[in-house]
């Protein structure tokens, strides 16, 4: 495992999966169109579908987007860390066109792993790095996940161990009267709302192939094979039991706890991985225990809700 050698790839335009403190992203020069487009083609992803340009620091975001008072104080709080920002981009803004869906906003972020800050700075340019799996699946969170899903499409895979957040970061649209939260996830809205007050909630999940501000806006999305179930206060003997808190009903074939005490820091960190390890043959379906909406409960619902939803396709609910 090499930071020079993964540098140098991405330089040429090839894309290495790298770790961050969210989930593991599929990194490739933000500046490059091609390999942007690359992106989109090993993960299969709608063209609609902006990405987050990572960067350093707060210093290196100016250089992309038009920087405000707000965006100061909430990257003074959480940066590095899992906040996305959504900003105007700068009238020579080095983000190619694709990696913002044609808009004239970037959502940038830096994130907190030192295997993905060694990675940055030696590359010298922001990375586009949406997470390391095929679009639509269940998000990485080890090294190992992003093989199975990705194998031969990336050239390497920076193996920095599991993610310690576990779940995607949060994306604020700056750009709006009130910052409005585009995507719950590792900052919750309560930290974000104790900087800056009151932020609005996207009530609107776009449809269709209209153009989103931010990732994560898909209805169906981070969705395993198996069919799923959520709510649930028991569970039947075909089905995986995605289980939360002491109380766990009996009955299903396999039961994997995202936090027998309840944490919900750690239930965030399990989540990806456990609903990949119950997406397997011999389970009809995944019931899943309800989650308190409090905190990232938040950004767990959300994520479950999108896993869950019908996206068109064959698959019985």
């Amino acid at each position: 495992m090499s930071i020079a050698e993964a540098a140098r790839l991405i330089l040429e335009g090839g894309l290495v999966a790298f770790p961050t403190e969210t989930v593991y992203g599929l990194g490739g020069d933000a500046t490059n169109e091609r390999a942007v487009a690359a992106i989109f083609e090993a993960k299969g992803r709608p063209q609609f579908n902006p990405l987050i340009s990572h960067v350093l620091d707060a210093g290196e975001a100016r250089r992309l987007v038009r920087w405000n008072d707000t965006a100061d104080r909430l990257a003074a709080r959480f940066w590095p860390g899992p906040l996305t920002l959504v900003l105007p981009r700068t009238k020579d803004s080095p983000i190619a066109l694709l990696a913002t869906a044609g808009l004239d906003t970037v959502a940038v972020r830096a994130p907190a792993h030192p295997l993905a800050q060694a990675l940055i700075r030696a590359v010298d340019r922001p990375l586009a790095g949406p997470s390391a799996n095929r679009s639509g699946a269940v998000s990485p969170t080890r090294a190992e996940h992003v093989a199975a899903s990705l194998g031969d499409r990336v050239k390497m895979v920076l193996d920095g161990g599991p993610c310690a957040v576990g779940l995607e970061s949060t994306v604020l649209d700056l750009t709006t009267a009130v910052p409005t939260l585009l995507r719950p996830g590792g900052a919750t809205r309560e930290a974000i709302e104790a900087v800056i007050g009151p932020i609005a909630l996207s009530d609107a999940i776009p449809s269709g192939e209209s153009t989103r501000k931010s990732p994560g806006q898909l209805a169906s999305h981070y969705a395993p094979a198996r069919p799923m179930r959520l709510g649930a206060t028991t569970a039947a003997r075909e089905e995986g039991l995605l289980a939360f808190g002491p109380d766990v009903p009996a009955g299903a074939v396999v039961t994997l706890n995202l936090s027998p005490s309840g944490d919900l820091a750690e239930a965030a960190a399990n989540l990806f991985a456990m609903l990949r390890a119950l997406d397997q043959p011999g389970i009809g379906r995944i019931a899943v225990m309800p989650i308190p909406q409090t905190g990232l409960g938040l950004a767990i619902n959300d994520r479950l809700r999108r896993a869950a939803a019908d996206d068109g396709t064959s698959r019985r609910r």
